[in-house]
């Protein structure tokens, strides 16, 4: 049954199943929404039900890294995005006794600031343009598991409804309905401290464009650009610190720079987080994707971005198992790429953290450790890629070979399996969904390239091919996510990528 079918079907009778849909996503929001889009666009018509009667409202997660503005460029909404948004320059280190490490982020590393609900909303409106909808206030209330599909049951404004899918994709967040329903355990533990957070207008000189980390020996605060002259305001405080403008100025005066005044706030508050990750990220035919799969500390502005390369990483994969091209079994990748993903992420927050919140005299030794590695250039070269999500590695999963090094080695400067594509690896010539793509290097015109070529055009998948004049010959097999599926610059080793295409295809 088509969208269209169901949204004209509104006199059936409470308890009706309305027929099989490929792809159930339960959660609308970023990354449910992600999902549903990516899947649509690339042929498989999703349903996406959301248990909310509005779309949410708020700022909440507002920081976009450059790998998630790759997944917009795809979903046709970058340019929008970029409209309604404010590119964030530099970040700023302040430390105690007046020296400031203005790191300048370079093109490749600078994210998007642009509220939650604005995402969600662009998100929405590509959704619609692809061909699917929302089904709002629609309560997911049980789920049974069985070796061909899942099937829901669910509460909305038609009474009681019975979806029967092939797959279901849990999007519903940290509290997720479905996880619970599947008797999946959310390990972890809470942070142990709260955050005030406020947003709104400051006046005073600092760099707009830019995200601001006052690292003092009494405490830290981090304030960041936002769309509309606005600032977001935020730091790690004690339960009996006022949640009031009073308390924001207060956080300001104490451990920022001086001379910032608070004009209007929009929004104050507090809140607290965990570090949990989903003791399974697939069980059957249901896999756990955003919040309901993993939540971490907010510093550094990661969590919707893991959640949206959830959604990357899954819907190449689902949709090629949907429409026949690809065998089942890439979609056992999921779990461990994307556990694993979530497991740096944690620990790089938690380590973050731990350093916003040291005492004075470890504060004093970390502002000295801070201020070598800006001057030996390891902040600009490590630190910021790691902060814009570059860093993160899967195992070598797709090709199913034990850990190990490559046969006869790799090229210089080709990278493993399951690292992302290096930023010489030209993008996408054009929006809509990416597929794989073999980049030969080597002079022009050379066997590299004209082998690379033949050896596209017969894979066992359809393969773009492009060749990138360089020193040294070689290849990368660049996944659909932007990811590494193979590298190497022998022949062998080019049988070898496709041998790895011949296990995923159908």
């Amino acid at each position: 049954m088509t969208e269209q079918d169901r949204a004209e079907n509104d006199t059936a009778q409470p308890g009706q199943s309305y027929g099989r849909t490929p792809v159930l996503v339960v959660g609308a929001g970023p990354v449910g929404l992600a999902v549903a889009c990516a899947l649509w666009q690339r042929g498989v018509p999703a349903r996406i039900v959301e248990a909310q009667a509005e779309p949410h409202q708020g700022s909440r997660a507002v920081q976009l890294h450059p790998p998630t503005l790759r997944v917009f460029r795809e979903l046709g909404i970058l340019d929008e995005a970029e409209r309604l948004g404010l590119k964030i320059r530099t970040t700023s280190y302040h430390l105690a006794g007046g020296r400031t490490l203005r790191v300048a982020l370079g093109a490749e590393n600078e994210p998007l600031m642009l509220p939650q609900q604005d995402t969600s909303r662009l998100l929405e409106e590509a959704l619609l343009r692809a061909g699917g909808r929302v089904e709002r206030s629609v309560r997911v209330t049980s789920v049974a598991l069985a070796d061909d599909g899942v099937t829901v049951k669910a509460e909305g404004p038609r009474g009681t409804e019975v979806i029967e899918a092939d797959w279901l994709v849990a999007a519903d967040g940290v509290r997720s309905t479905v996880r619970e329903l599947l008797g999946v355990d959310f390990d972890g533990s809470p942070v142990a401290t709260g955050f005030l957070l406020a947003e709104g207008r400051i006046d005073g000189a600092f760099e707009r464009d830019a995200v601001h980390y006052f690292l003092g020996r009494t405490g830290s605060v981090v304030f960041a650009g936002m769309p509309g002259d606005r600032i977001r305001v935020s730091g790690a405080v004690p339960d009996d610190h006022p949640t009031t403008p009073e308390g924001v100025q207060r956080l300001l005066d104490e451990r920022g720079p001086g001379g910032i005044t608070i004009e209007d706030l929009d929004m104050v508050g507090r809140f607290t987080s965990q570090e949990r990750i989903a003791a399974a990220l697939r069980k059957g035919r249901c896999l756990l994707a955003g919040d309901a799969a993993h939540t971490h500390s907010p510093l550094g502005g990661q969590g919707l971005n893991l959640g949206i390369q959830d959604a990357h990483n899954l819907a190449w994969k689902l949709a090629g198992v949907c429409t026949g091209a690809l065998h089942a079994r890439v979609l056992d990748t999921y779990e461990a790429e994307r556990r694993g993903a979530a497991e740096q992420i944690v620990r790089i927050t938690h380590r973050f953290l731990k350093v916003f919140m040291l005492g004075p005299f470890a504060a004093r030794v970390r502002n000295t450790v801070w201020s070598s590695l800006e001057a030996t250039g390891v902040l600009r070269r490590w630190f910021v890629p790691l902060l814009a999500g570059w860093r993160i590695h899967y195992p070598d999963t797709l090709s199913g070979a034990p850990a190990g090094p490559a046969r006869g080695g790799r090229p210089r400067g080709l990278p493993a399996p399951g690292r992302r594509a290096p930023h010489w690896v030209p993008p996408e010539q054009e929006a809509g969904p990416a597929g794989f793509r073999l980049v030969t290097t080597g002079p022009a015109g050379g066997a590299t390239a004209v082998r690379g070529r033949a050896w596209a055009e017969r894979a066992p998948l359809p393969v773009a091919h492009v060749h990138v004049p360089r020193r040294a010959a070689g290849f990368v097999l660049v996944r659909p996510d932007g990811y590494v599926a193979a590298a190497g610059g022998t022949p062998a080793e080019l049988a070898d990528a496709g041998r790895l295409l011949a296990r995923i295809a159908r």
